[in-house]
């Protein structure tokens, strides 16, 4: 043995809730482990942000909306958004309106 410790129980949840040690992912896996780590390291810094998502079904991402379903409440708890676009072009313009929201608004 080399003095580690190894973790004897694991969850289907560590690939999203693991702060150290290696996690498997897939590709569409580490889509939403980067939104609930990006919003970790704003809260770190005391910076209170919130992420918005759209996907649109048949998307390039293949299933990044359903693993973003599923884990609704683990999105919810690091204020991140999902709304699925009807197309391209309205996930898109979706997205496209929020970022323009801020400028309006000041």
């Amino acid at each position: 043995m080399t003095g580690k410790i190894l973790k004897t129980n694991f969850s289907l949840d560590d690939k999203y809730t693991l702060f150290e040690g290696r996690v498997i992912l897939s590709g569409i896996q580490a889509l939403v482990r980067l939104l609930l780590g990006q919003h970790r390291a704003d809260l770190i810094k005391g910076i209170n942000t919130g992420t918005l998502v759209s996907v649109y079904r048949g998307s390039p991402v293949g299933v990044l909306d359903i693993n973003l379903v599923k884990n609704k409440k683990l999105l919810d708890e690091h204020n991140v958004k999902f709304i699925p676009g009807v197309n391209e072009d309205l996930g898109a313009t979706l997205i496209y309106g929020i970022q323009m929201a801020g400028w309006y608004l000041m």
